[in-house]
């Protein structure tokens, strides 16, 4: 996770087995790099690694998306080569950006990039 205060945006790779135990440790981190971020900011968000997420993990990614609606995110890039492996990210966006909040989901890191500009 890290955030490119200059291009206000908040990047999260997700890689390996993602378990609550590795969401409830990032929580202090996503919050201190999410007070960086000016209103209006782009989540990326690169699924490109991720071999499995425990369904409980759920709570975490609602929290993260409340947190991000809280800061004025603009606009949620998705890079999910894999479609199998949307971990439910759609339905959650539904439910906690309400259509407010662009959501673009991409295969490829390089069609992310062209998305943002």
């Amino acid at each position: 996770m890290e955030a490119d205060t200059a291009g206000n945006v908040f990047l999260i790779r997700y890689f390996g087995a993602v378990t609550v135990a590795h969401m409830e440790s990032s929580m202090p981190r996503a919050e201190q790099l999410l007070g960086q971020m000016r209103s209006g900011f782009t989540v990326l968000s690169d699924l490109t690694g991720l071999e499995v997420m425990e369904l409980a993990c759920s709570t975490y990614l609602t929290r993260m998306m409340e947190l991000f609606k809280a800061r004025g995110v603009g606009m949620v890039i998705r890079v999910i080569p894999d479609p199998s492996k949307d971990i439910g990210l759609n339905i959650l966006s539904l439910i906690h950006f309400r259509g407010k909040v662009k959501i673009v989901t991409c295969a490829t890191m390089a069609e992310a990039k062209r998305a943002m500009k």
